[in-house]
């Protein structure tokens, strides 16, 4: 058949595969099979250890520390600290996704049980939300099954000592062995109603990107038609950047408005978010465009591409990529700096965006230099574009 014959048609097969490599890689090969790989978590140990009537001393927080601190098996990195309030500090620092603090009064209140006034003591549990959901749910889960364990080899322990000095137990002691201590779950940084569980932050990401992305495509086809009647290329850039900043500006602001109004998105200071969701619109605006500018239509090809293998790092914890995708992706891509700055401000009221700042200043900055400069680019004359020549005329 003639249709067999047409070379296209083994190309567009051909495409068909490396599209489907090239998506598949993108949608799945840094999602499936992620694992979670030493998570910080803070363990802060304030017990005092009591004196025994046998002369001996006992530190039960010191053996929980250990005994937890020894689950090779779990993927948490321990950061041992000294007090509630350095714990405080690094929550906010988004430094760690929990903590688990053993009060003061661990021992004696454990010891308390065997008294016939048992008051035991409470360890508090801390899961930083806002850092990253899913990995503060990973942690939520690990702490609960530590402390199940511990709960239960502690009882195991004080019965059988019970059990050496009495045959029976009083009812207020049997009671207490169930709990011989209680745990305090503390959520930090909570991500609100209506927030998608924490992905907010990079659903206004992936939206103010696309919006940023047809408004560069369209001012660049209005930028290229102009061309076409004015010398003033340099104006014509220069209009094209205010205009796209304007522009950017009132797609940022409707998108709050939109995402608080229309679907309930909590947002805690709307303004902060709006300015800083202009930064972020602005600097994707400009980067498009001067890649625009100088690469033309395939340039549309490579940003979508971007998107779509930063999508889904948005949602994932570091912890949880392989160290080739924090290498080679998730370290530079733009998208990842615009939701951490979107996320420090919705949910820690903004204090330690420095980072985020400066990386979207840097790349409005470079991309508007660069797209200013393309306006003193020399564009091939519609001859050369057709590969027309003129040839002399014989006399």
């Amino acid at each position: 058949m003639s249709l067999l014959k047409q070379k296209i048609l083994w190309i567009g097969g051909a495409a068909v595969f490396v599209a489907l490599i090239i998506f598949g890689l993108a949608m799945m090969g840094s999602v499936l099979g992620a694992k979670a790989k030493a998570l910080p978590v803070a363990l802060v140990v304030l017990d005092q250890p009591l004196d025994l009537p046998t002369g001996e001393k006992i530190a039960l927080g010191e053996l929980v520390k250990q005994k937890v601190t020894e689950l090779d098996q779990l993927p948490i990195n321990w950061i041992t600290m000294d007090s509630e309030s350095d714990v405080q500090v690094e929550l906010e620092a988004q430094n760690v996704y929990g903590a688990l603090i053993i009060p003061a009064d661990f021992s004696r209140g454990v010891l308390s049980i065997q008294s016939p006034s048992p008051v035991p003591s409470t360890i508090k549990q801390y899961l930083n939300e806002g850092m990253n959901s899913q990995a503060a749910s990973a942690v939520k889960t690990m702490l609960n099954q530590m402390m199940d364990m511990m709960q239960s080899e502690i009882s195991q322990n004080l019965l059988s000592q019970i059990g050496e000095q009495a045959e029976q137990l009083p009812i207020h002691t049997a009671k207490a062995l169930l709990t011989p201590f209680h745990i305090e779950e503390i959520v930090v940084h909570a991500v609100g109603s209506n927030n998608g569980n924490g992905t907010a932050p990079n659903i206004l990401t992936q939206v103010i990107w696309i919006g940023s992305l047809i408004c560069s495509i369209f001012l660049f086809l209005a930028v290229r038609n102009c061309r076409q009647t004015t010398d003033r290329r340099f104006a014509v850039v220069a209009v094209q950047l205010i205009v796209g900043l304007v522009l950017t500006a009132a797609a940022s602001g409707f998108t709050v408005w939109m995402a608080n109004t229309w679907y309930g998105m909590h947002i805690s200071n709307p303004l902060h978010v709006w300015l800083f969701l202009w930064l972020v619109a602005a600097a994707f605006f400009l980067l498009q465009s001067a890649l625009l500018s100088w690469i033309g239509f395939p340039a549309i090809g490579l940003l979508v591409l971007l998107l779509f293998f930063s999508l889904p790092l948005l949602n994932m914890a570091p912890e949880f990529m392989s160290q080739t995708t924090q290498d080679w992706l998730y370290s530079w891509t733009p998208l990842r700096y615009a939701a951490a700055g979107l996320r420090t401000i919705m949910y820690y009221g903004g204090e330690g965006m420095s980072l985020a700042y400066r990386v979207m200043w840097c790349i409005a900055a470079v991309a508007a230099v660069v797209l200013l400069a393309s306006s003193a680019r020399k564009e091939k004359t519609d001859k050369q574009k057709t590969g027309l020549l003129s040839l002399p005329t014989s006399k």
